[in-house]
């Protein structure tokens, strides 16, 4: 029977591919119609066909929802069914904006091994077919079956084609010798990066409603303002890490630092907080947490007062770190964590 199931899952996946490439070869000739153009730069095939791949995917994420998650409201109380369609909602814009960056960063690669290559738009609207294709059948399977750890590879595959593009697209090509904000510190593509940040933030604040919503499978309503404290840093966390996107260093290096230092000092935080709410807790999820923490702090050292490498080198290792931690807390609910909804006997979230 399981085999007979995940045979389903897969044949829809596929479908829903092959009507993403008509749906986005379509609609890629259509708004590519006209002169031949460049793989990237200005007037290029990138940000038109990675609008339409966008959209396209995040069609597809809320058409397989609707179909196959439809009924995982059902006996929720309005505040819970609110916030899993509010957090679903989420999700659909981060794997657009996941899809249309990914899009545009083969855009960039693709032009530099073929150089003065210009596609006609015939041309460019089966690139962006096939390129709709895999986003949406991605974007179907997800849709599906949404699970907390799934999310978190979205996060982190979110930010690296976020960072990727801003890094093939930095006016300063020297900017790694400072540190990431750079990226987002004027020229022509910073708005890449700092939408990046923003919707990862988004994005973070909704992987912490899953995480909720997996700790109130395993615990139930009983625990519901434990669970609510770690759904709140989360969303703390994903507001500062909003803000240092909404908040670019050339414009409010204040406010911008002031956001960066907030969001470093909420994940130690968030961590051990989460990691004492998981029942247990298990010893790989206490252990992780502790190793994170010394590498953490070690990272930091090694940054000031040893000088040993730059601002950018501790954030890629602290995002690496944070990655490691989230994936452990992530794999650790989902052993826990039944499949199935629970709905909360609670008629309002604030018991009174």
């Amino acid at each position: 029977m399981d085999d007979d199931d995940d045979l389903r899952r897969e044949s829809a996946v596929v479908g829903a591919g092959w009507l993403c490439f008509v749906i986005g070869t379509a609609l890629g000739t259509l708004v590519l119609w006209g002169v031949a153009r460049p793989l990237a730069g200005q007037g290029s095939v990138g940000i038109p066909a990675a609008l339409v791949v966008g959209a396209v995917a995040a069609a597809s994420f809320a058409v397989a929802s609707v179909r196959h998650r439809r009924g995982d409201t059902a006996g929720m109380p309005v505040w819970q069914a609110i916030v899993v369609r509010v957090s679903d909602a989420a999700v659909a814009l981060a794997v657009a904006g996941v899809s249309a960056l990914a899009v545009l960063c083969a855009g960039e690669v693709l032009a530099v091994g073929l150089d003065g290559l210009e596609v006609p738009p015939l041309g460019g609207g089966l690139l962006t077919g096939v390129a709709a294709a895999a986003a949406g059948g991605f974007a179907y399977g997800l849709g599906m079956r949404l699970r907390t750890r799934e999310l978190v590879t979205l996060l982190f595959a979110f930010l690296v084609a976020g960072t990727l593009f801003s890094m093939l697209t930095a006016a300063d090509p020297r900017w790694w010798e400072r540190n990431f904000s750079q990226l987002g510190a004027g020229g022509a593509t910073a708005w890449a990066f700092n939408g990046t940040l923003a919707v990862g933030g988004l994005l973070l604040a909704t992987v912490g409603s899953y995480v909720g919503r997996d700790l109130h499978r395993i615990l139930g309503d009983d625990a519901l303002g434990r669970i609510g404290r770690v759904v709140v840093l989360f969303a703390l966390a994903g507001a500062a890490l909003a803000a240092i996107g909404l908040l670019p260093l050339h414009r409010a290096p204040v406010a911008h630092n002031v956001a960066a230092f907030l969001l470093l000092a909420l994940l130690p935080v968030l961590a051990v907080d989460a990691t004492a709410v998981v029942p247990g807790p298990p010893r790989v999820l206490t252990l992780t947490t502790v190793g994170v923490g010394i590498a953490l702090v070690v990272a930091v050292l090694l940054w000031r007062p040893l000088a040993m490498y730059s601002a950018a080198a501790l954030e890629a290792v602290a995002v690496g770190l944070v990655f490691v931690w989230l994936t452990t807390l992530m794999r650790t609910l989902a052993a826990l964590a039944p499949d199935r909804p629970r709905p909360s006997a609670r008629p309002r979230l604030r018991a009174r």
